[in-house]
């Protein structure tokens, strides 16, 4: 694969489903995965059974297990999960390349954001972040789609990366906003679990349309302290991404909170499953962070409490309902 001018780290559904758009016009891509058998899947059937089945993947995509086939590429899209980031990009070949950022999340443990994890490991990299309303099978099978391409070194990083990323189907917006960028995307997988949660009480679309309008004001909160912008956030990559994610059950993280709703134990509810949630992961990190610098976050503090079965569902939608009567706009919607 001579030709390809970018790869993909990551064959989830999510990294899958890029490299299919990104080889909709022909384009050569190189999509690493972890798995020999998974690599030999895609090489042979076109298909990626295990995370993205029914999409039958375009010929110019190439499989390889081996990250050091990735290192004369000037483009990567780094599309493994939160909590493996770190491990995956220290045996990336390092270099003044350009490393997209798709993962949405916090380290647990560190409480770093993923540019943070990724300029640790790699300090000559030159960081974006991808992020977005964006169900993968959708963007596999070439429905529209908008997403937040974050670049660190601004526009002159966009117009480099944007001619190599954008596609009809696929529209990238710019934003110099990282940070805003991945705590949209990190607040976002934790309040798609509390909507799940209502849901699985039958508790209403009244409800869920307050956990969401609650929800990003606890993001904004948060994403302000941590020096974000308020239209980022107001963004596709904030409130875009959270109205998608809080809406269906093609969204890991509202599955997870619907299991809990119904009142499975967050063990029951994640066993067996081949994709992350990544908000299960990055809820109780979020709270400490929050708690640390004295941000309110109610809902995703009960999401904690429901994900370490210290609390029922039933007694954390109690609880967010008894908090004290105040001003709607008051400190964001503390």
């Amino acid at each position: 694969m001579s030709g390809a001018k970018v790869g993909v780290v990551g064959a989830g559904a999510w990294g899958t489903a890029l490299a299919q758009a990104l080889a909709s016009d022909g384009s050569e891509v190189l999509l690493w995965a972890r798995e020999p058998e998974l690599v030999q899947a895609i090489n042979t059937e076109r298909r990626n059974g295990t995370y993205l089945p029914g999409a039958a993947l375009a010929p110019t995509i190439r499989a390889t297990h081996d990250l050091a086939e990735l290192a004369l590429l000037p483009v990567l899209v780094v599309v493994v999960p939160a909590q493996f980031l770190a491990s995956v990009v220290t045996q990336l070949p390092a270099g003044a390349r350009d490393l997209v950022l798709c993962a949405k999340g916090i380290e647990a443990g560190s409480g770093r954001l993923m540019a943070e994890v990724v300029a640790a490991a790699d300090p000559a990299a030159r960081l974006a972040v991808l992020s977005g309303p964006t169900f993968a099978h959708e963007v596999a099978a070439g429905l529209p789609t908008a997403v937040t391409l974050a670049c660190a070194d601004g526009r002159e990083q966009w117009d480099r990366l944007a001619p190599l990323i954008a596609r009809p189907a696929l529209r990238p917006y710019y934003s110099d906003d990282v940070v805003g960028a991945e705590i949209g995307g990190a607040v976002k997988n934790v309040l798609a679990i509390a909507c799940g949660v209502v849901e699985g009480m039958n508790l209403g679309q009244n409800a869920r349309a307050a956990v969401i309008a609650r929800g990003y004001a606890e993001m904004l909160r948060f994403g302000l302290a941590r020096g974000a912008r308020a239209e980022t956030l107001a963004g596709l990559c904030g409130l875009g991404d959270l109205v998608l994610t809080c809406s269906s059950t093609s969204s890991r993280n509202f599955s997870l909170g619907l299991a809990l709703g119904q009142g499975l134990t967050a063990a029951d509810a994640l066993s067996g499953k081949t994709s992350v949630a990544e908000g299960a992961a990055t809820a109780p990190v979020l709270a400490d962070l929050a708690a640390r610098i004295g941000i309110a976050m109610p809902i995703v503090e009960g999401v904690c409490r429901l994900l370490s079965g210290e609390s029922p569902a039933s007694d954390v939608v109690s609880a967010i309902l008894s908090r004290p009567l105040k001003a709607e706009q008051e400190g964001f919607g503390a």
